[in-house]
């Protein structure tokens, strides 16, 4: 299949579909002898596949090396286990590093609606960000 009727099963764009081939997700296609890409029909698939992997939150990178693998014979379901944890567990960081960036924008909320702007002083940038200070410091 050419790939504009790739493009149009898939609701990807031409251009996408030449950037996953460039980047190694998709195997190059035979050619007709005009010279134009000749896709098989389980090329829409792999598509598939990939577009859920990237909802996932893998990388390309990541669908790159499940892709290899199953490539190569090898069922990935392992080596897929093991990078959705790594991603649960980045997001269970960051996470945690946002509630402690929502704790401190809090504390700094309570303290701007108990400044008053005239006192600050000319030294001061911002007394509300700036952490409190003995003066002379």
């Amino acid at each position: 299949m050419r790939i504009g009727d790739l493009a149009a099963r898939t609701g990807l764009t031409t251009k996408t579909i030449r950037f996953y081939e460039d980047s190694g997700l998709l195997p190059p296609p035979p050619r007709t002898p005009g010279g134009y890409r000749d896709y098989p029909d389980h090329t829409a698939a792999r598509l598939a596949f990939i577009r859920d992997a990237q909802r996932a939150g893998l990388t390309l990178a990541e669908i790159r090396s499940i892709l290899a693998l199953r490539d190569d014979g090898h069922a990935p379901c392992t080596h897929v286990t093991r990078l959705i944890h790594e991603h649960l567990d980045d997001i269970d960081r960051r996470t945690a590093e946002l509630a402690a960036t929502r704790k401190a924008l809090w504390a700094l909320a309570d303290r701007a609606a108990t400044t008053d702007p005239a006192a600050c002083g000319q030294d001061d940038i911002c007394t509300i960000l700036t952490s409190a200070r003995p003066r002379g410091e």
